[in-house]
């Protein structure tokens, strides 16, 4: 399906070498700010109290985190859980006061908004539970890195697997980069997104190497920056259709979907946008820079002393 079709092709990488620029720039101010400020890690890194308390009727969750944030808490966590009528909250440790003292406090100023609130049950989420959570969230990234990287291998070439791997990489240190830098909370929802824009990502970049090497077997006279501008012109059309429309629900989700999806859906708004580029400028130019060529993508079969690079194209043959 094609909205338009452009029939000149766009000199994508005429300007590869100025896009990677910025993005090696910004890519070097990303890993600054994480390492000179750090990840704004939520309770279930740092550890901290959970608390469910359930209502008597439905009650709007902005009203509940306004009466704790009257108390001075900061960086609470307040979300339904079930039901309308339960409410959950995560608080991160404080200094000088108990998990069961920072409970009874936020209880009481529950209780003063509506004496009908019920206490269900809180826990204390320790440091080490955190850290497990940390190790294991880079475990999940690491996985999902080899995974891509012997996909793109089986699927293409080597070549295009390193180009892949750069630029999701690229990607995803870039949204650590916004969240160290505006401080913005780091929780597992987050956690789960730059995970889903890494398989978001990779999808993009298999389109234009797929693209790519059907183009190195229809187009024998282009050179592999001729091949690559095709590749990414004709997919400008999908590209604009699919990312558009995924788009459009996850800024409903950033601008609708309240506090507790606000993060998620912003790792996400990012991670969308930073992946086209990262596909268009950043995986097939470095494709291109290692010298991705016909010969690694299409194995010539001779036969009768000719060479027929695409055996179903009977004006693909070379005599040798």
């Amino acid at each position: 399906m094609e909205f338009f079709k452009i029939q000149k092709d766009i000199p994508f990488m005429k300007n590869a070498l100025a896009f990677n620029l910025v993005s090696f720039i910004t890519f070097v101010a990303a890993v600054f700010f994480l390492f000179s400020r750090g990840l704004h890690l939520s309770v279930e890194f740092t550890g901290g109290t959970l608390m469910e308390v359930a209502y008597s009727q439905p009650v709007d969750v902005n009203q509940v985190r306004d009466t704790i944030g009257k108390l001075g808490l900061n960086d609470v966590q307040v979300q339904n859980f079930g039901s309308t009528r339960d409410v959950l909250i995560r608080m991160p440790a404080l200094r000088g006061q108990t998990s069961a003292q920072q409970s009874e406090q936020v209880l009481t100023a529950l209780k003063a908004a509506d004496p009908a609130v019920e206490l269900r049950r809180t826990e204390f989420v320790g440091p080490q539970v955190g850290d497990e959570l940390a190790v294991d969230g880079l475990k999940a990234l690491g996985f999902v890195v080899l995974g891509i990287m012997v996909y793109l291998a089986f699927r293409f070439e080597w070549k295009f697997a390193v180009a892949a791997i750069i630029a999701n990489l690229h990607d995803v240190i870039i949204i650590l980069g916004f969240f160290a830098y505006f401080q913005w909370e780091f929780s597992l929802p987050v956690l789960a997104a730059v995970l889903a824009v890494l398989g978001y990502s990779v999808n993009e970049s298999v389109v234009i190497f797929d693209r790519i090497r059907e183009n190195f077997r229809r187009y024998r006279k282009m050179n592999t920056r001729e091949i690559i501008d095709n590749a990414i012109t004709a997919t400008i059309s999908r590209t604009i259709i699919t990312h558009g429309s995924t788009q459009l629900m996850v800024l409903a989700m950033l601008f609708f979907g309240g506090p507790t999806l606000h993060y998620f859906a912003l790792a996400l708004t990012i991670g969308i946008l930073f992946g086209i580029y990262s596909s268009v400028f950043v995986a097939a130019a470095i494709a291109m820079w290692l010298g991705i060529q016909r010969e690694d993508l299409i194995k010539p079969i001779a036969k009768d002393g000719v060479v027929d690079e695409d055996p179903n194209d009977p004006n693909s043959g070379a005599r040798i």
